[in-house]
């Protein structure tokens, strides 16, 4: 086992980074127990409270789960922590790398949905654009998970829910900021509708050119609203 021995400051956080390494190349294995507090503390060359601290915050990260009179395991992969910040003030960078990332999944997953969508799944779509109760960011998020469901893709759903988390501010300012031209609410209102036409009818293909069609679409408008925003 490659170990170093610690002797910096903040030791309790280069306990953290050695524990992650190990777990990163597969020393620590999830659902593996953590050697006890002693044993770390020999292991690192560090007191027991660098030690607990370290538990502590690897516990907060969601790297280990502490198991009361059991001891310290390490948890498996959860893609929860694949994002875990919300882009508050983003740049046409953030928003050319998001859309990037859209445009690959996106359209794929409009496609799996159209081969594997039940009724639930349309009703759900349904009530996502055309509920007048759920209106801008719920309405577009709503409609574009209920997509995500209906792949029957736990990840895919993770995943989906993820980005919109991380976008969620900006895409809310986003559809404050739409509001105030008619024409672009009706443009993307339709082509949720034809995303979702595409997806009830089975049309696969259909549904993955709509949906690229779609985020094309707002991209551009989102950025023209951080360029808006930037000049005011």
């Amino acid at each position: 086992m490659n170990v170093k021995k610690i002797s910096i400051k903040k030791v309790s956080e280069s306990v953290v980074e050695q524990v992650e390494k190990l777990i990163e190349e597969g020393t620590f294995l999830p659902g593996e127990k953590l050697p006890s507090v002693r044993e770390l503390c020999e292991m690192f060359g560090v007191g027991r409270s660098a030690v607990r601290d370290a538990i502590i915050t690897l516990k907060g990260k969601g790297a280990v789960d502490v198991k009361q009179g059991e001891g310290t395991f390490i948890r498996k992969f959860d893609s929860t922590k694949l994002f875990t910040s919300q882009l508050i003030l983003p740049d046409i960078k953030d928003i050319r790398q998001l859309f990037q990332v859209r445009k690959i999944l996106e359209p794929g997953i409009a496609e799996t949905a159209a081969l594997n969508r039940n009724d639930i799944d349309l009703e759900a779509m349904e009530n996502a654009l055309f509920n007048e109760n759920s209106q801008g960011w719920e309405s577009d998020y709503n409609f574009h998970m209920a997509i995500a469901n209906a792949t029957g893709n736990d990840i895919i759903t993770q995943l989906m829910q993820f980005i919109s988390t991380t976008t969620k501010k900006a895409m809310n300012d986003f559809h404050q900021y739409i509001q105030e031209n008619q024409s672009i609410v009706m443009k993307i209102d339709a082509q949720h509708e034809s995303i979702y036409q595409a997806i009830k009818n089975s049309k696969q293909g259909n549904a993955g050119q709509a949906m690229i069609e779609h985020l094309d679409y707002v991209e551009n408008i989102l950025k023209n609203s951080i360029l808006h925003e930037i000049s005011q």
